[in-house]
């Protein structure tokens, strides 16, 4: 494996593993002074759920890059209207809420594609994994 494969194959897996740690930040918000530890634990993994499911669509997408790679570029793109109106709701400023999307959606759907297009480069080679 050349240098091109080699950054070719690891750059959608550290990105996507990158765009993972940056989601699961946003977790830490559930440790507030005065609230009980067994409390804030509780609700620092329901806010970890996402974290936990986009690391499952990872490891499919390691082992299976055009499925994995499907998955999380749907994701990227499927939930760009629920956090746009979210934060729309909040701020009420249209280029916000379109610069918060571009902060955690977008790294998704790059890092779908590059999956997608690792999978049908290494088909055309004769290398492809999974699928």
């Amino acid at each position: 494996m050349g240098t091109k494969e080699k950054v070719l194959y690891w750059l959608p897996r550290l990105l996507c593993i990158g765009a993972i740690l940056f989601v699961s930040m946003f977790s830490l918000d559930a440790f507030e002074p005065g609230m009980p530890l067994l409390q804030q634990i509780g609700g620092f993994l329901m806010h970890m759920i996402p974290s936990f499911v986009l690391l499952a669509v990872l490891l499919v997408a390691w082992k299976w890059e055009l499925v994995g790679g499907v998955v999380i570029t749907l994701i990227g793109l499927g939930f760009s209207p629920f956090v746009y109106l979210m934060n729309y709701n909040r701020t009420h400023s249209v280029a916000v809420s379109l610069s918060i999307i571009l902060m955690i959606n977008l790294p998704f759907v790059i890092v779908g594609i590059l999956f997608i297009m690792n999978h049908y480069r290494n088909k055309k080679k004769g290398t492809a994994t999974g699928n």
